[in-house]
């Protein structure tokens, strides 16, 4: 067992994220605009950035199934990844759309989050992440990033 798979926890509910994800979500509606929040990752690591992210976003989707990314945007992440005892496809694209990460549940829901960049000064993040969270808001991927600027 690995130390990501340990932090995951055993029973129904995975155990907290050892690291809290800088992570802002729509509340929970219909859909509004591309994106339904956004995550500021602490580095350019899928793998090791995920269980603390899914562990989170498994409350609203329950079991996670899959990951798509922008395969330019991340180091190299294996295809698939054990996040509480069930394997999770993390499927890398050049065609995902930039800036963004898209996690499924097995029911098939979904959530679409704007990804802003490691490297981003944090009051710039802070203001882009708001933005995309905010309940009617309907920019695009390139609005957000540029809003906080």
């Amino acid at each position: 067992m690995t130390q990501q798979e340990a932090r995951v926890g055993v029973g129904r509910h995975p155990t907290p994220p050892e690291y809290t994800p800088r992570l802002r979500l729509k509340p929970k509606a219909p859909q509004s605009g591309y994106v339904d929040g956004a995550w500021w990752p602490w580095s350019d690591d899928l793998a090791n950035e995920l269980p603390d992210l899914l562990a989170v976003l498994s409350v609203r989707l329950g079991r996670i199934e899959r990951v798509m990314y922008n395969l330019g945007e991340w180091a190299t992440a294996p295809a698939k990844a054990t996040f509480a005892k069930h394997v999770v496809r993390l499927d890398g694209y050049r065609r995902q759309p930039i800036n963004t990460l898209e996690v499924r549940g097995v029911n098939r829901e979904k959530i679409v989050l704007l990804v802003v960049p490691p490297s981003t000064k944090p009051d710039q993040a802070h203001t882009t992440m708001m933005a995309a969270a905010a309940p009617n808001d309907d920019s695009s991927v390139e609005g957000l990033l540029t809003a906080g600027v």
